[in-house]
């Protein structure tokens, strides 16, 4: 029976022309050389070497069976390597539950970033609140939570220790209408705003307070939560709105003109997880895109968090 180290040994003194070379090479003594190339003369049935002077060189067929041999060889290497790159490639399913802005701004980059590496995660993802997200990571219903932290100082849920990853800062802006009268300042404060129409999401107790502490109550015009129709309205001149940085990034609108609210707090997001889940090579590796996406996108309408 030929062996893959008796192969190796007659390419290995084809390619070099001497049993001595050979030995150098592949860290046998020329004894060792001599005895593989004797076995595989016996395994064939054939003479594969002839004597030369003080050394050896190979017969026709030892040259035929050194050609085959460096075949089977790189082929070995082709389905070692095959098998390596698959070893080390990180699959798995990660339960995702985040606030709709990250799911529309961050995610699809994050996973186009995996697609583009050896990674192969499948993503289960859930648009949820940061209240819900908290919920289903506590219950052990997700398995990574990106969450929105718009009050300073938001308690966590009760239960097992979390580890909490800063993404990014995101900060509020002013939809305004390309040419609007307040278009030409740098940031807007709400006081600034007393006489506008305003276009609201259904969620408004917080922004109604806020505007009654700035001394005036919003003329609403429309109500909406569906952000692409937001921009659509401002675009046409309908109202104002208020929108956070990541709404702006996905489909910026060339007759919308973001501010800046400078009187409003800057929300903190956030990947949540439980430290043994940040163990598990896919949910790692789809952290750290996600991580990578948010300083990418630091330069846009939101802010990179530091870790």
């Amino acid at each position: 029976m030929i062996e893959i180290r008796q192969l190796t040994v007659l390419a290995e003194v084809c390619r070099s022309g001497s049993y001595s070379a050979a030995a150098d090479h592949l860290g046998y003594t020329q004894p060792a050389i001599s005895y593989h190339m004797r076995a595989l003369e016996r395994a064939v049935g054939v003479a594969l070497t002839v004597k030369a002077g003080r050394g050896v060189r190979l017969t026709p067929a030892g040259h035929r069976l050194a050609e085959r041999a460096r075949g089977v060889l790189a082929g070995l290497r082709d389905v070692e390597n095959e098998f390596e790159a698959l070893a080390a490639r990180t699959r798995g399913r990660v339960r995702m539950s985040s606030v709709q802005s990250v799911c529309v701004a961050v995610l699809p980059s994050a996973l186009a970033r995996l697609g583009a590496s050896r990674i192969e995660v499948e993503v289960e993802l859930g648009q949820t609140t940061s209240h819900d997200a908290y919920r289903l990571l506590d219950a052990g219903e997700t398995d990574l939570a990106i969450v929105a932290d718009d009050e300073p100082g938001e308690a966590e849920p009760a239960g097992a220790p979390l580890r909490r990853v800063p993404l990014l800062v995101d900060r509020r802006h002013v939809l305004l209408p390309r040419g609007h009268a307040l278009a030409g300042r740098r940031s807007l404060r709400l006081a600034d705003l007393a006489r506008e129409r305003w276009i609201l999401e259904r969620d408004r107790e917080r922004l109604l307070r806020r505007c009654a502490e700035a001394g005036f109550e919003p003329r609403v015009v429309t109500t909406t939560d569906d952000q692409a129709t937001t921009l659509g309205l401002v675009g046409d001149g309908v109202g104002i709105a208020l929108m956070d940085g990541l709404g702006l990034l996905p489909r910026p609108d060339p007759r919308v003109e973001p501010r800046p609210l400078d009187d409003w707090p800057r929300r903190h997001v956030h990947a949540l997880l439980r430290p043994e889940t940040a163990r598990v090579p896919a949910v790692a590796a789809l952290l750290e895109a996600l991580r990578a996406v948010a300083v990418e996108q630091s330069g846009g309408a939101s802010e990179a968090a530091t870790a």
